[in-house]
């Protein structure tokens, strides 16, 4: 005997841009900049059984109440848009029990003073994941990603245990670089009254100042830091998620040529990486539940 087992479905990467005409404090428009999936569950067993599609909204139907949502809702933070969107889909369609929304956010900075000239923020991208349950109630996991740091200093990694098979040297000296990945949950009590901006704001900010402000004997000890540091600065949240890849620098011998190099000259080397992946939780976390599903 077999059983249908857990599923979703939904459609993947709504690409939308709102624009907030004259919604800026200054006046200026503002851009909202956003790749949006939706993934729907509930009584959906029929569709796989016997291809009974009663239970199943269109994905193309959840495209356009992604346009159409954008309209209403205006130039907001993406997490009171996947909020909504989430709960549209629950309340309106009685076979779907959950609704899981993720959406990135692409920067764009003001130039000039024009009020409607704008260039894209390098490749930082803002994250939100809200996943909405009739029964379980809401779950809200925000984050960026490929945030790129480097410290030229101020880092080590030796005393690692050695066997047949290496060659790595230990190093009291060395460039520390990553691309941050961080991802941080809301306390549940924390959803309806948070100030999405604000956190997003002080996440960053942290971020950057406790790496720039942490001697790193290894990368996961920068990792704590990063985590244990943002929970300190925003209450709000009870979990932070982070991977950290290893952006490996590796000083190039210049001995060839008849040229010292004291630390000056490196060689980039983007793969194979170090990827250091962990969690840091405050001691009253709730159970995860819904947050990373």
């Amino acid at each position: 005997m077999v059983q249908v087992g857990a599923n979703r479905y939904g459609k993947a990467e709504i690409r939308v841009v709102r624009v907030g005409r004259g919604a800026g404090h200054d006046g200026a428009d503002v851009i909202r900049d956003w790749n949006v999936s939706t993934a729907l569950s509930g009584d959906l067993d029929g569709t796989h059984l016997t291809g009974d599609n009663s239970h199943v909204l269109p994905t193309d139907s959840q495209k356009n109440r992604v346009y159409a949502l954008a309209k209403e809702l205006g130039a907001v933070e993406p997490e009171t848009f996947a909020l909504q969107l989430a709960s549209f889909f629950v309340s309106s369609q009685e076979p779907i029990t959950r609704a899981r929304i993720c959406v990135e956010e692409y920067a764009w900075t003001p130039i000039g003073a024009t009020g409607y000239s704008f260039a894209r923020a390098g490749d930082l991208v803002r994250t939100t994941t809200v996943v909405h349950d009739a029964v379980a109630g809401t779950s809200v996991v925000s984050g960026i990603k490929d945030l790129v740091v480097m410290n030229t200093t101020a880092s080590e990694f030796w005393g690692f245990p050695r066997d047949a098979h290496t060659t790595l040297a230990e190093t009291r000296d060395r460039i520390l670089a990553t691309a941050v990945n961080a991802s941080w949950r809301f306390r549940p009590e924390a959803v309806a009254g948070a100030d999405w901006a604000a956190v997003a704001s002080t996440a960053k900010q942290t971020i950057l100042g406790t790496f720039a402000g942490t001697y790193s004997y290894s990368l996961q000890q920068t990792l704590y830091a990063l985590g244990s540091g943002l929970l300190s600065a925003a209450p709000e949240l009870c979990e932070v998620r982070l991977a950290l890849p290893n952006k490996h620098h590796f000083i190039v011998d210049l001995a060839p040529f008849g040229l010292e190099n004291d630390r000056e000259v490196y060689h980039a080397d983007d793969r194979p990486y170090g990827l250091i992946e962990g969690a840091v939780l405050a001691d009253d976390a709730p159970e995860a539940g819904l947050a990373w599903s």
